[in-house]
């Protein structure tokens, strides 16, 4: 039987040159399937390492208690000296708490591909502690901001995908000028901000409070003895939460919204591939009806006649899969994109085709190829010889 399998299987292999037509349209419609799923989910993908990457696990940040983002928090300044008193803190070289004061403002500039609209960007407030919490965070052009001048740093996503926000560039807000004064490379959801004095900010805006407070941790036990002081502190009402979990957090609503979409776009596409490749290995069985019934005739079994059909729609789905990923990854991956994010501010991207994908992708297309391979293969197996020699 092994014997007989091998054998019809090669025909039908050295048979598709002979049927390219209905097998380019199995390779085509798995093609078009796999690359639409591995980009929607290249793109879900991308965007969730980049604010995994954000934050560290020996980090806190401190919210206003029941606020979900930084854009929600708010708290005054007395609050944000009495956080820094908490046990729970690291210290610094100096022996002061390693904590820095944060104020997030929304700021707009235009996109480079939708010159007619401005869209919303993250200026963040910092104090010194705040590079020191980053280090992963370089000036990678020009140099720091001042303290206490309109001046301003841009991460280098920012640049990827607006325009006013080169080194030497004006930005105006709030009716005052912000000169752009260098650029800095984090790696993280920070190359999509604009950073500069936290007090600037406060004068500026009319604010005189906090939006969060960042805060290196003293200790494995660090984050729960910092939370058990903050409850126990009468005058404060705060979240306090590692700052990578905060922001694997944001990733949530948007990975949900990409996997839903992703999964009705390739059901409805996986309908028509399937369809198609009932047609097409339907068309490949008629056409190879004379050449199964004589082998059939000749003593050959109906199992090696559904190994062979099945085969071959595995082979050109899997083909279809290949190519369909290929086309995403040369397409798709490390494409710069901005969405909102969380804090309905633009948060700047690359698509991530990664080999999970490109697998999940592969096994959906032989997935298709068994099921538009499975009812031609009983077919041919089924049909008496002369019945299909009449016909042919």
């Amino acid at each position: 039987m092994l014997r007989q399998a091998l054998a019809i299987t090669g025909l039908s292999i050295r048979s598709i040159p002979e049927r390219w037509a209905p097998s380019l349209v199995i390779v085509v419609g798995l093609a078009g399937v796999v690359a639409v799923f591995t980009a929607l989910l290249a793109m879900s993908s991308g965007f969730e390492s980049t604010l995994k990457a954000t934050g560290r696990n020996d980090a806190a940040i401190i919210l206003r208690g029941g606020s979900d983002a930084e854009l929600n928090s708010a708290f005054d300044r007395a609050s944000t000296d009495l956080i820094k008193q908490q046990p729970g803190i690291a210290t610094g070289a100096d022996g002061k708490p390693l904590a820095s004061a944060e104020l997030m403002q929304i700021a707009e500039l235009v996109r480079k591909d939708d010159v007619s609209n401005g869209a919303n960007i993250t200026l963040r407030g910092v104090e010194p502690e705040g590079f020191v919490l980053r280090p992963q965070l370089k000036i990678i052009a020009g140099r720091n901001f001042t303290p206490g001048l309109r001046e301003m740093i841009v991460g280098q996503g920012v640049l990827k995908q607006f325009q006013g926000a080169n080194i030497g560039n004006r930005v105006r807000m709030r009716g005052s000028e912000w000169t752009v004064v260098g650029t800095f490379a984090s790696g993280d959801a920070h190359d999509s901000e604009m950073w500069t004095d936290i007090n600037v900010v406060r004068s500026t805006f009319n604010r005189i409070g906090t939006s969060s407070v960042l805060a290196a941790l003293d200790g494995p036990d660090g984050l729960a003895r910092l939370k058990s002081a903050v409850a126990a502190e009468p005058r404060l009402s705060l979240d306090v939460m590692r700052e990578q979990d905060y922001f694997s957090g944001q990733t949530k609503d948007f990975r949900r919204t990409i996997g839903f979409l992703a999964g009705v776009v390739t059901l409805i596409m996986a309908l028509g591939a399937v369809f198609a490749a009932l047609n097409s290995m339907y068309a490949a069985v008629a056409a190879r009806g004379k050449e199964i019934a004589t082998l059939r005739a000749l003593g050959f079994g109906g199992l090696p006649v559904v190994v062979s059909v099945m085969t071959e729609a595995l082979l050109l789905a899997l083909a279809g899969g290949v190519l369909g990923a290929l086309i995403a990854y040369a397409l798709f991956n490390n494409l710069s994109v901005s969405t909102l994010g969380q804090n309905f501010t633009q948060v700047v991207f690359d698509f991530k085709v990664t080999p999970q994908l490109v697998a999940r992708g592969l096994i959906i297309a032989i997935i298709i190829g068994m099921i538009g391979g499975l009812m031609p293969a009983l077919r041919a197996a089924r049909l008496p010889v002369t019945v299909s020699l009449r016909e042919q």
